[in-house]
């Protein structure tokens, strides 16, 4: 960490007191405090070494004691010390902060994601469960969880201090953030990206609980469906399971194992299937047109809403096979050939 453990607890305790600093709860809080506090003392003692040498250097070299100016050749061993030292000194702190940046923002495996939609004014939680929550975000203590997060308007910034958390969420675009939550408690979130005029207002609290009592809240506020039950209503209602039923003729690319998986397209490159790039294709699809494919799929960019769009993303995220897919089609062919009485078929 860079600072003697004693020194570290007077300081965080002493500014956690004086209100000047907000609680750790979260396991990367102490790393960026260590990082801050370093810059903070790094600042005082250069500070005051300027100080010094002005004050020193003013008493010294006075007019009184040298009336007459004298010529000071340079010192090339000065100019390499003063030089060096500071150069050493912040690329020490580049590779610090560069090395905590990208712990912060590169969710570990194993994290449980929940989706994050901004809007004017207000925070809307996507559980995967169906959990909804508004202004307000219940997660498990001691658990990694992801937050893949995006605006459906204007630019807004996700923000919990006491987890030393923040991160923009963009209009178009799925950014993520990620904490392991220490502490049992309720922790204020606020936006810090200026919105709108009741950006303000544009709070909430993040609640965090024992896995027991998380498990327990899971259980009482499910909607009945999950976001991947969602993303199959919609999958079918969109007809989306008329192109892409995993067979060789298929006209749309088999969409079971995508996600997460190596794409080649049509350009020759080679694609990541990401969330994003799942938004992406659906929304923009003559954009990211798989090899082997023709540019037949609409666009459905202004006809699914970012909520919808999260239950399409995490119902293909899902699928192993595509049973369901065939399901789904087989049971729209039946209704829609079924012969009445007369002897019709029913359109």
């Amino acid at each position: 960490m860079g600072i003697s453990p004693v020194l570290w607890q007077f300081l965080t305790k002493w500014l956690t007191s004086s209100a000047l600093w907000p609680r750790e709860a979260s396991t990367v809080a102490g790393q960026a405090d260590a990082l801050y506090i370093f810059l903070w003392l790094m600042t005082l003692v250069g500070m005051a070494l300027v100080l010094t040498l002005l004050v020193v250097f003013s008493i010294k070299y006075r007019k009184e004691k040298h009336p007459n100016a004298i010529q000071i050749e340079g010192s090339t061993l000065l100019e390499a010390t003063w030089t060096i030292i500071p150069l050493g000194i912040f690329l020490f702190c580049f590779v610090w902060g560069a090395w905590l940046y990208f712990r912060i923002y590169n969710p570990p495996a194993d994290s449980m994601n929940i989706y994050i939609v901004g809007k004017q004014w207000m925070w809307k939680a996507e559980h995967p469960g169906g959990q909804h929550e508004i202004n307000a975000l219940h997660v498990p203590m001691g658990r990694n969880v992801q937050l893949t997060m995006i605006s459906q308007d204007v630019f807004h910034s996700y923000s919990i201090p006491e987890f030393r958390v923040k991160r923009e969420v963009i209009p178009g675009r799925y950014t993520t953030v990620w904490f392991n939550a220490t502490a049992a408690g309720t922790y204020h979130l606020f936006c810090t990206q200026y919105c709108g005029t009741l950006h303000s207002g544009m709070v909430g609290d993040i609640v965090v609980m024992t896995p027991s009592d998380y498990q327990a809240w899971v259980d009482s506020s499910t909607s009945g469906m999950s976001l991947a039950q969602n993303g199959e209503r919609l999958f079918a209602s969109m007809g989306c399971s008329q192109c892409h039923t995993g067979d060789a003729a298929a006209r749309g690319p088999n969409l079971a194992g995508i996600h997460g998986a190596k794409l080649k397209m049509d350009d020759g490159s080679t694609q990541l299937v990401t969330d994003g790039f799942l938004r992406d294709a659906i929304l923009n699809p003559s954009a990211h047109l798989p090899a082997g494919f023709k540019p037949i799929m609409p666009t459905y960019q202004g006809q699914i809403s970012e909520e919808g769009m999260i239950d399409l993303v995490e119902y293909i995220k899902g699928l192993k096979t595509n049973y369901r897919v065939q399901q789904t089609l087989g049971t729209s062919q039946s209704n829609q050939a079924a012969p009445s009485a007369s002897g019709t078929v029913i359109p």
